[in-house]
């Protein structure tokens, strides 16, 4: 049996130095762990095909919907369903997980230079 590693959340964040860029950590049949660091506003945005997890670490993450907005602290998630257009923002920096499929862009439909590139570990 290969050896199954314990990860060290604090340790792959301390080697994230950008904001809105997330870093896959590990995968489960198709879906991908992915740390991410974020601060301010990102863009308007939805995925049509695939609903997305986000995990607060640490500090205060609010996502903006057309109708309302969720606030998330330390300890907190939310799962946006496939579709839902919507704009994370962080007044302070955000440490967050996200769960979502292999493959999936973190601007979804919006594209455009906010976009990361996928598939890229640490």
């Amino acid at each position: 049996m290969p050896a199954i590693p314990a990860l060290n959340l604090a340790r792959k964040l301390s080697l994230i130095h950008e904001h809105w860029t997330p870093k896959v950590i590990a995968e489960m049949n198709d879906y991908q762990f992915k740390l991410v660091k974020l601060h301010g506003e990102f863009v308007w945005h939805s995925h049509a095909d695939t609903d997305e997890t986000f995990i607060v670490l640490a500090g205060q993450l609010r996502i903006e919907l057309r109708d309302g907005h969720i606030d998330l602290g330390q300890g907190e998630m939310a799962v946006i369903p496939k579709g839902v257009e919507h704009k994370p923002c962080a007044a302070q920096e955000v440490h967050a997980m996200l769960i979502e499929p292999r493959g999936v862009l973190n601007t979804g439909d919006q594209g455009g230079e906010r976009s990361a590139p996928n598939d890229v570990w640490i």
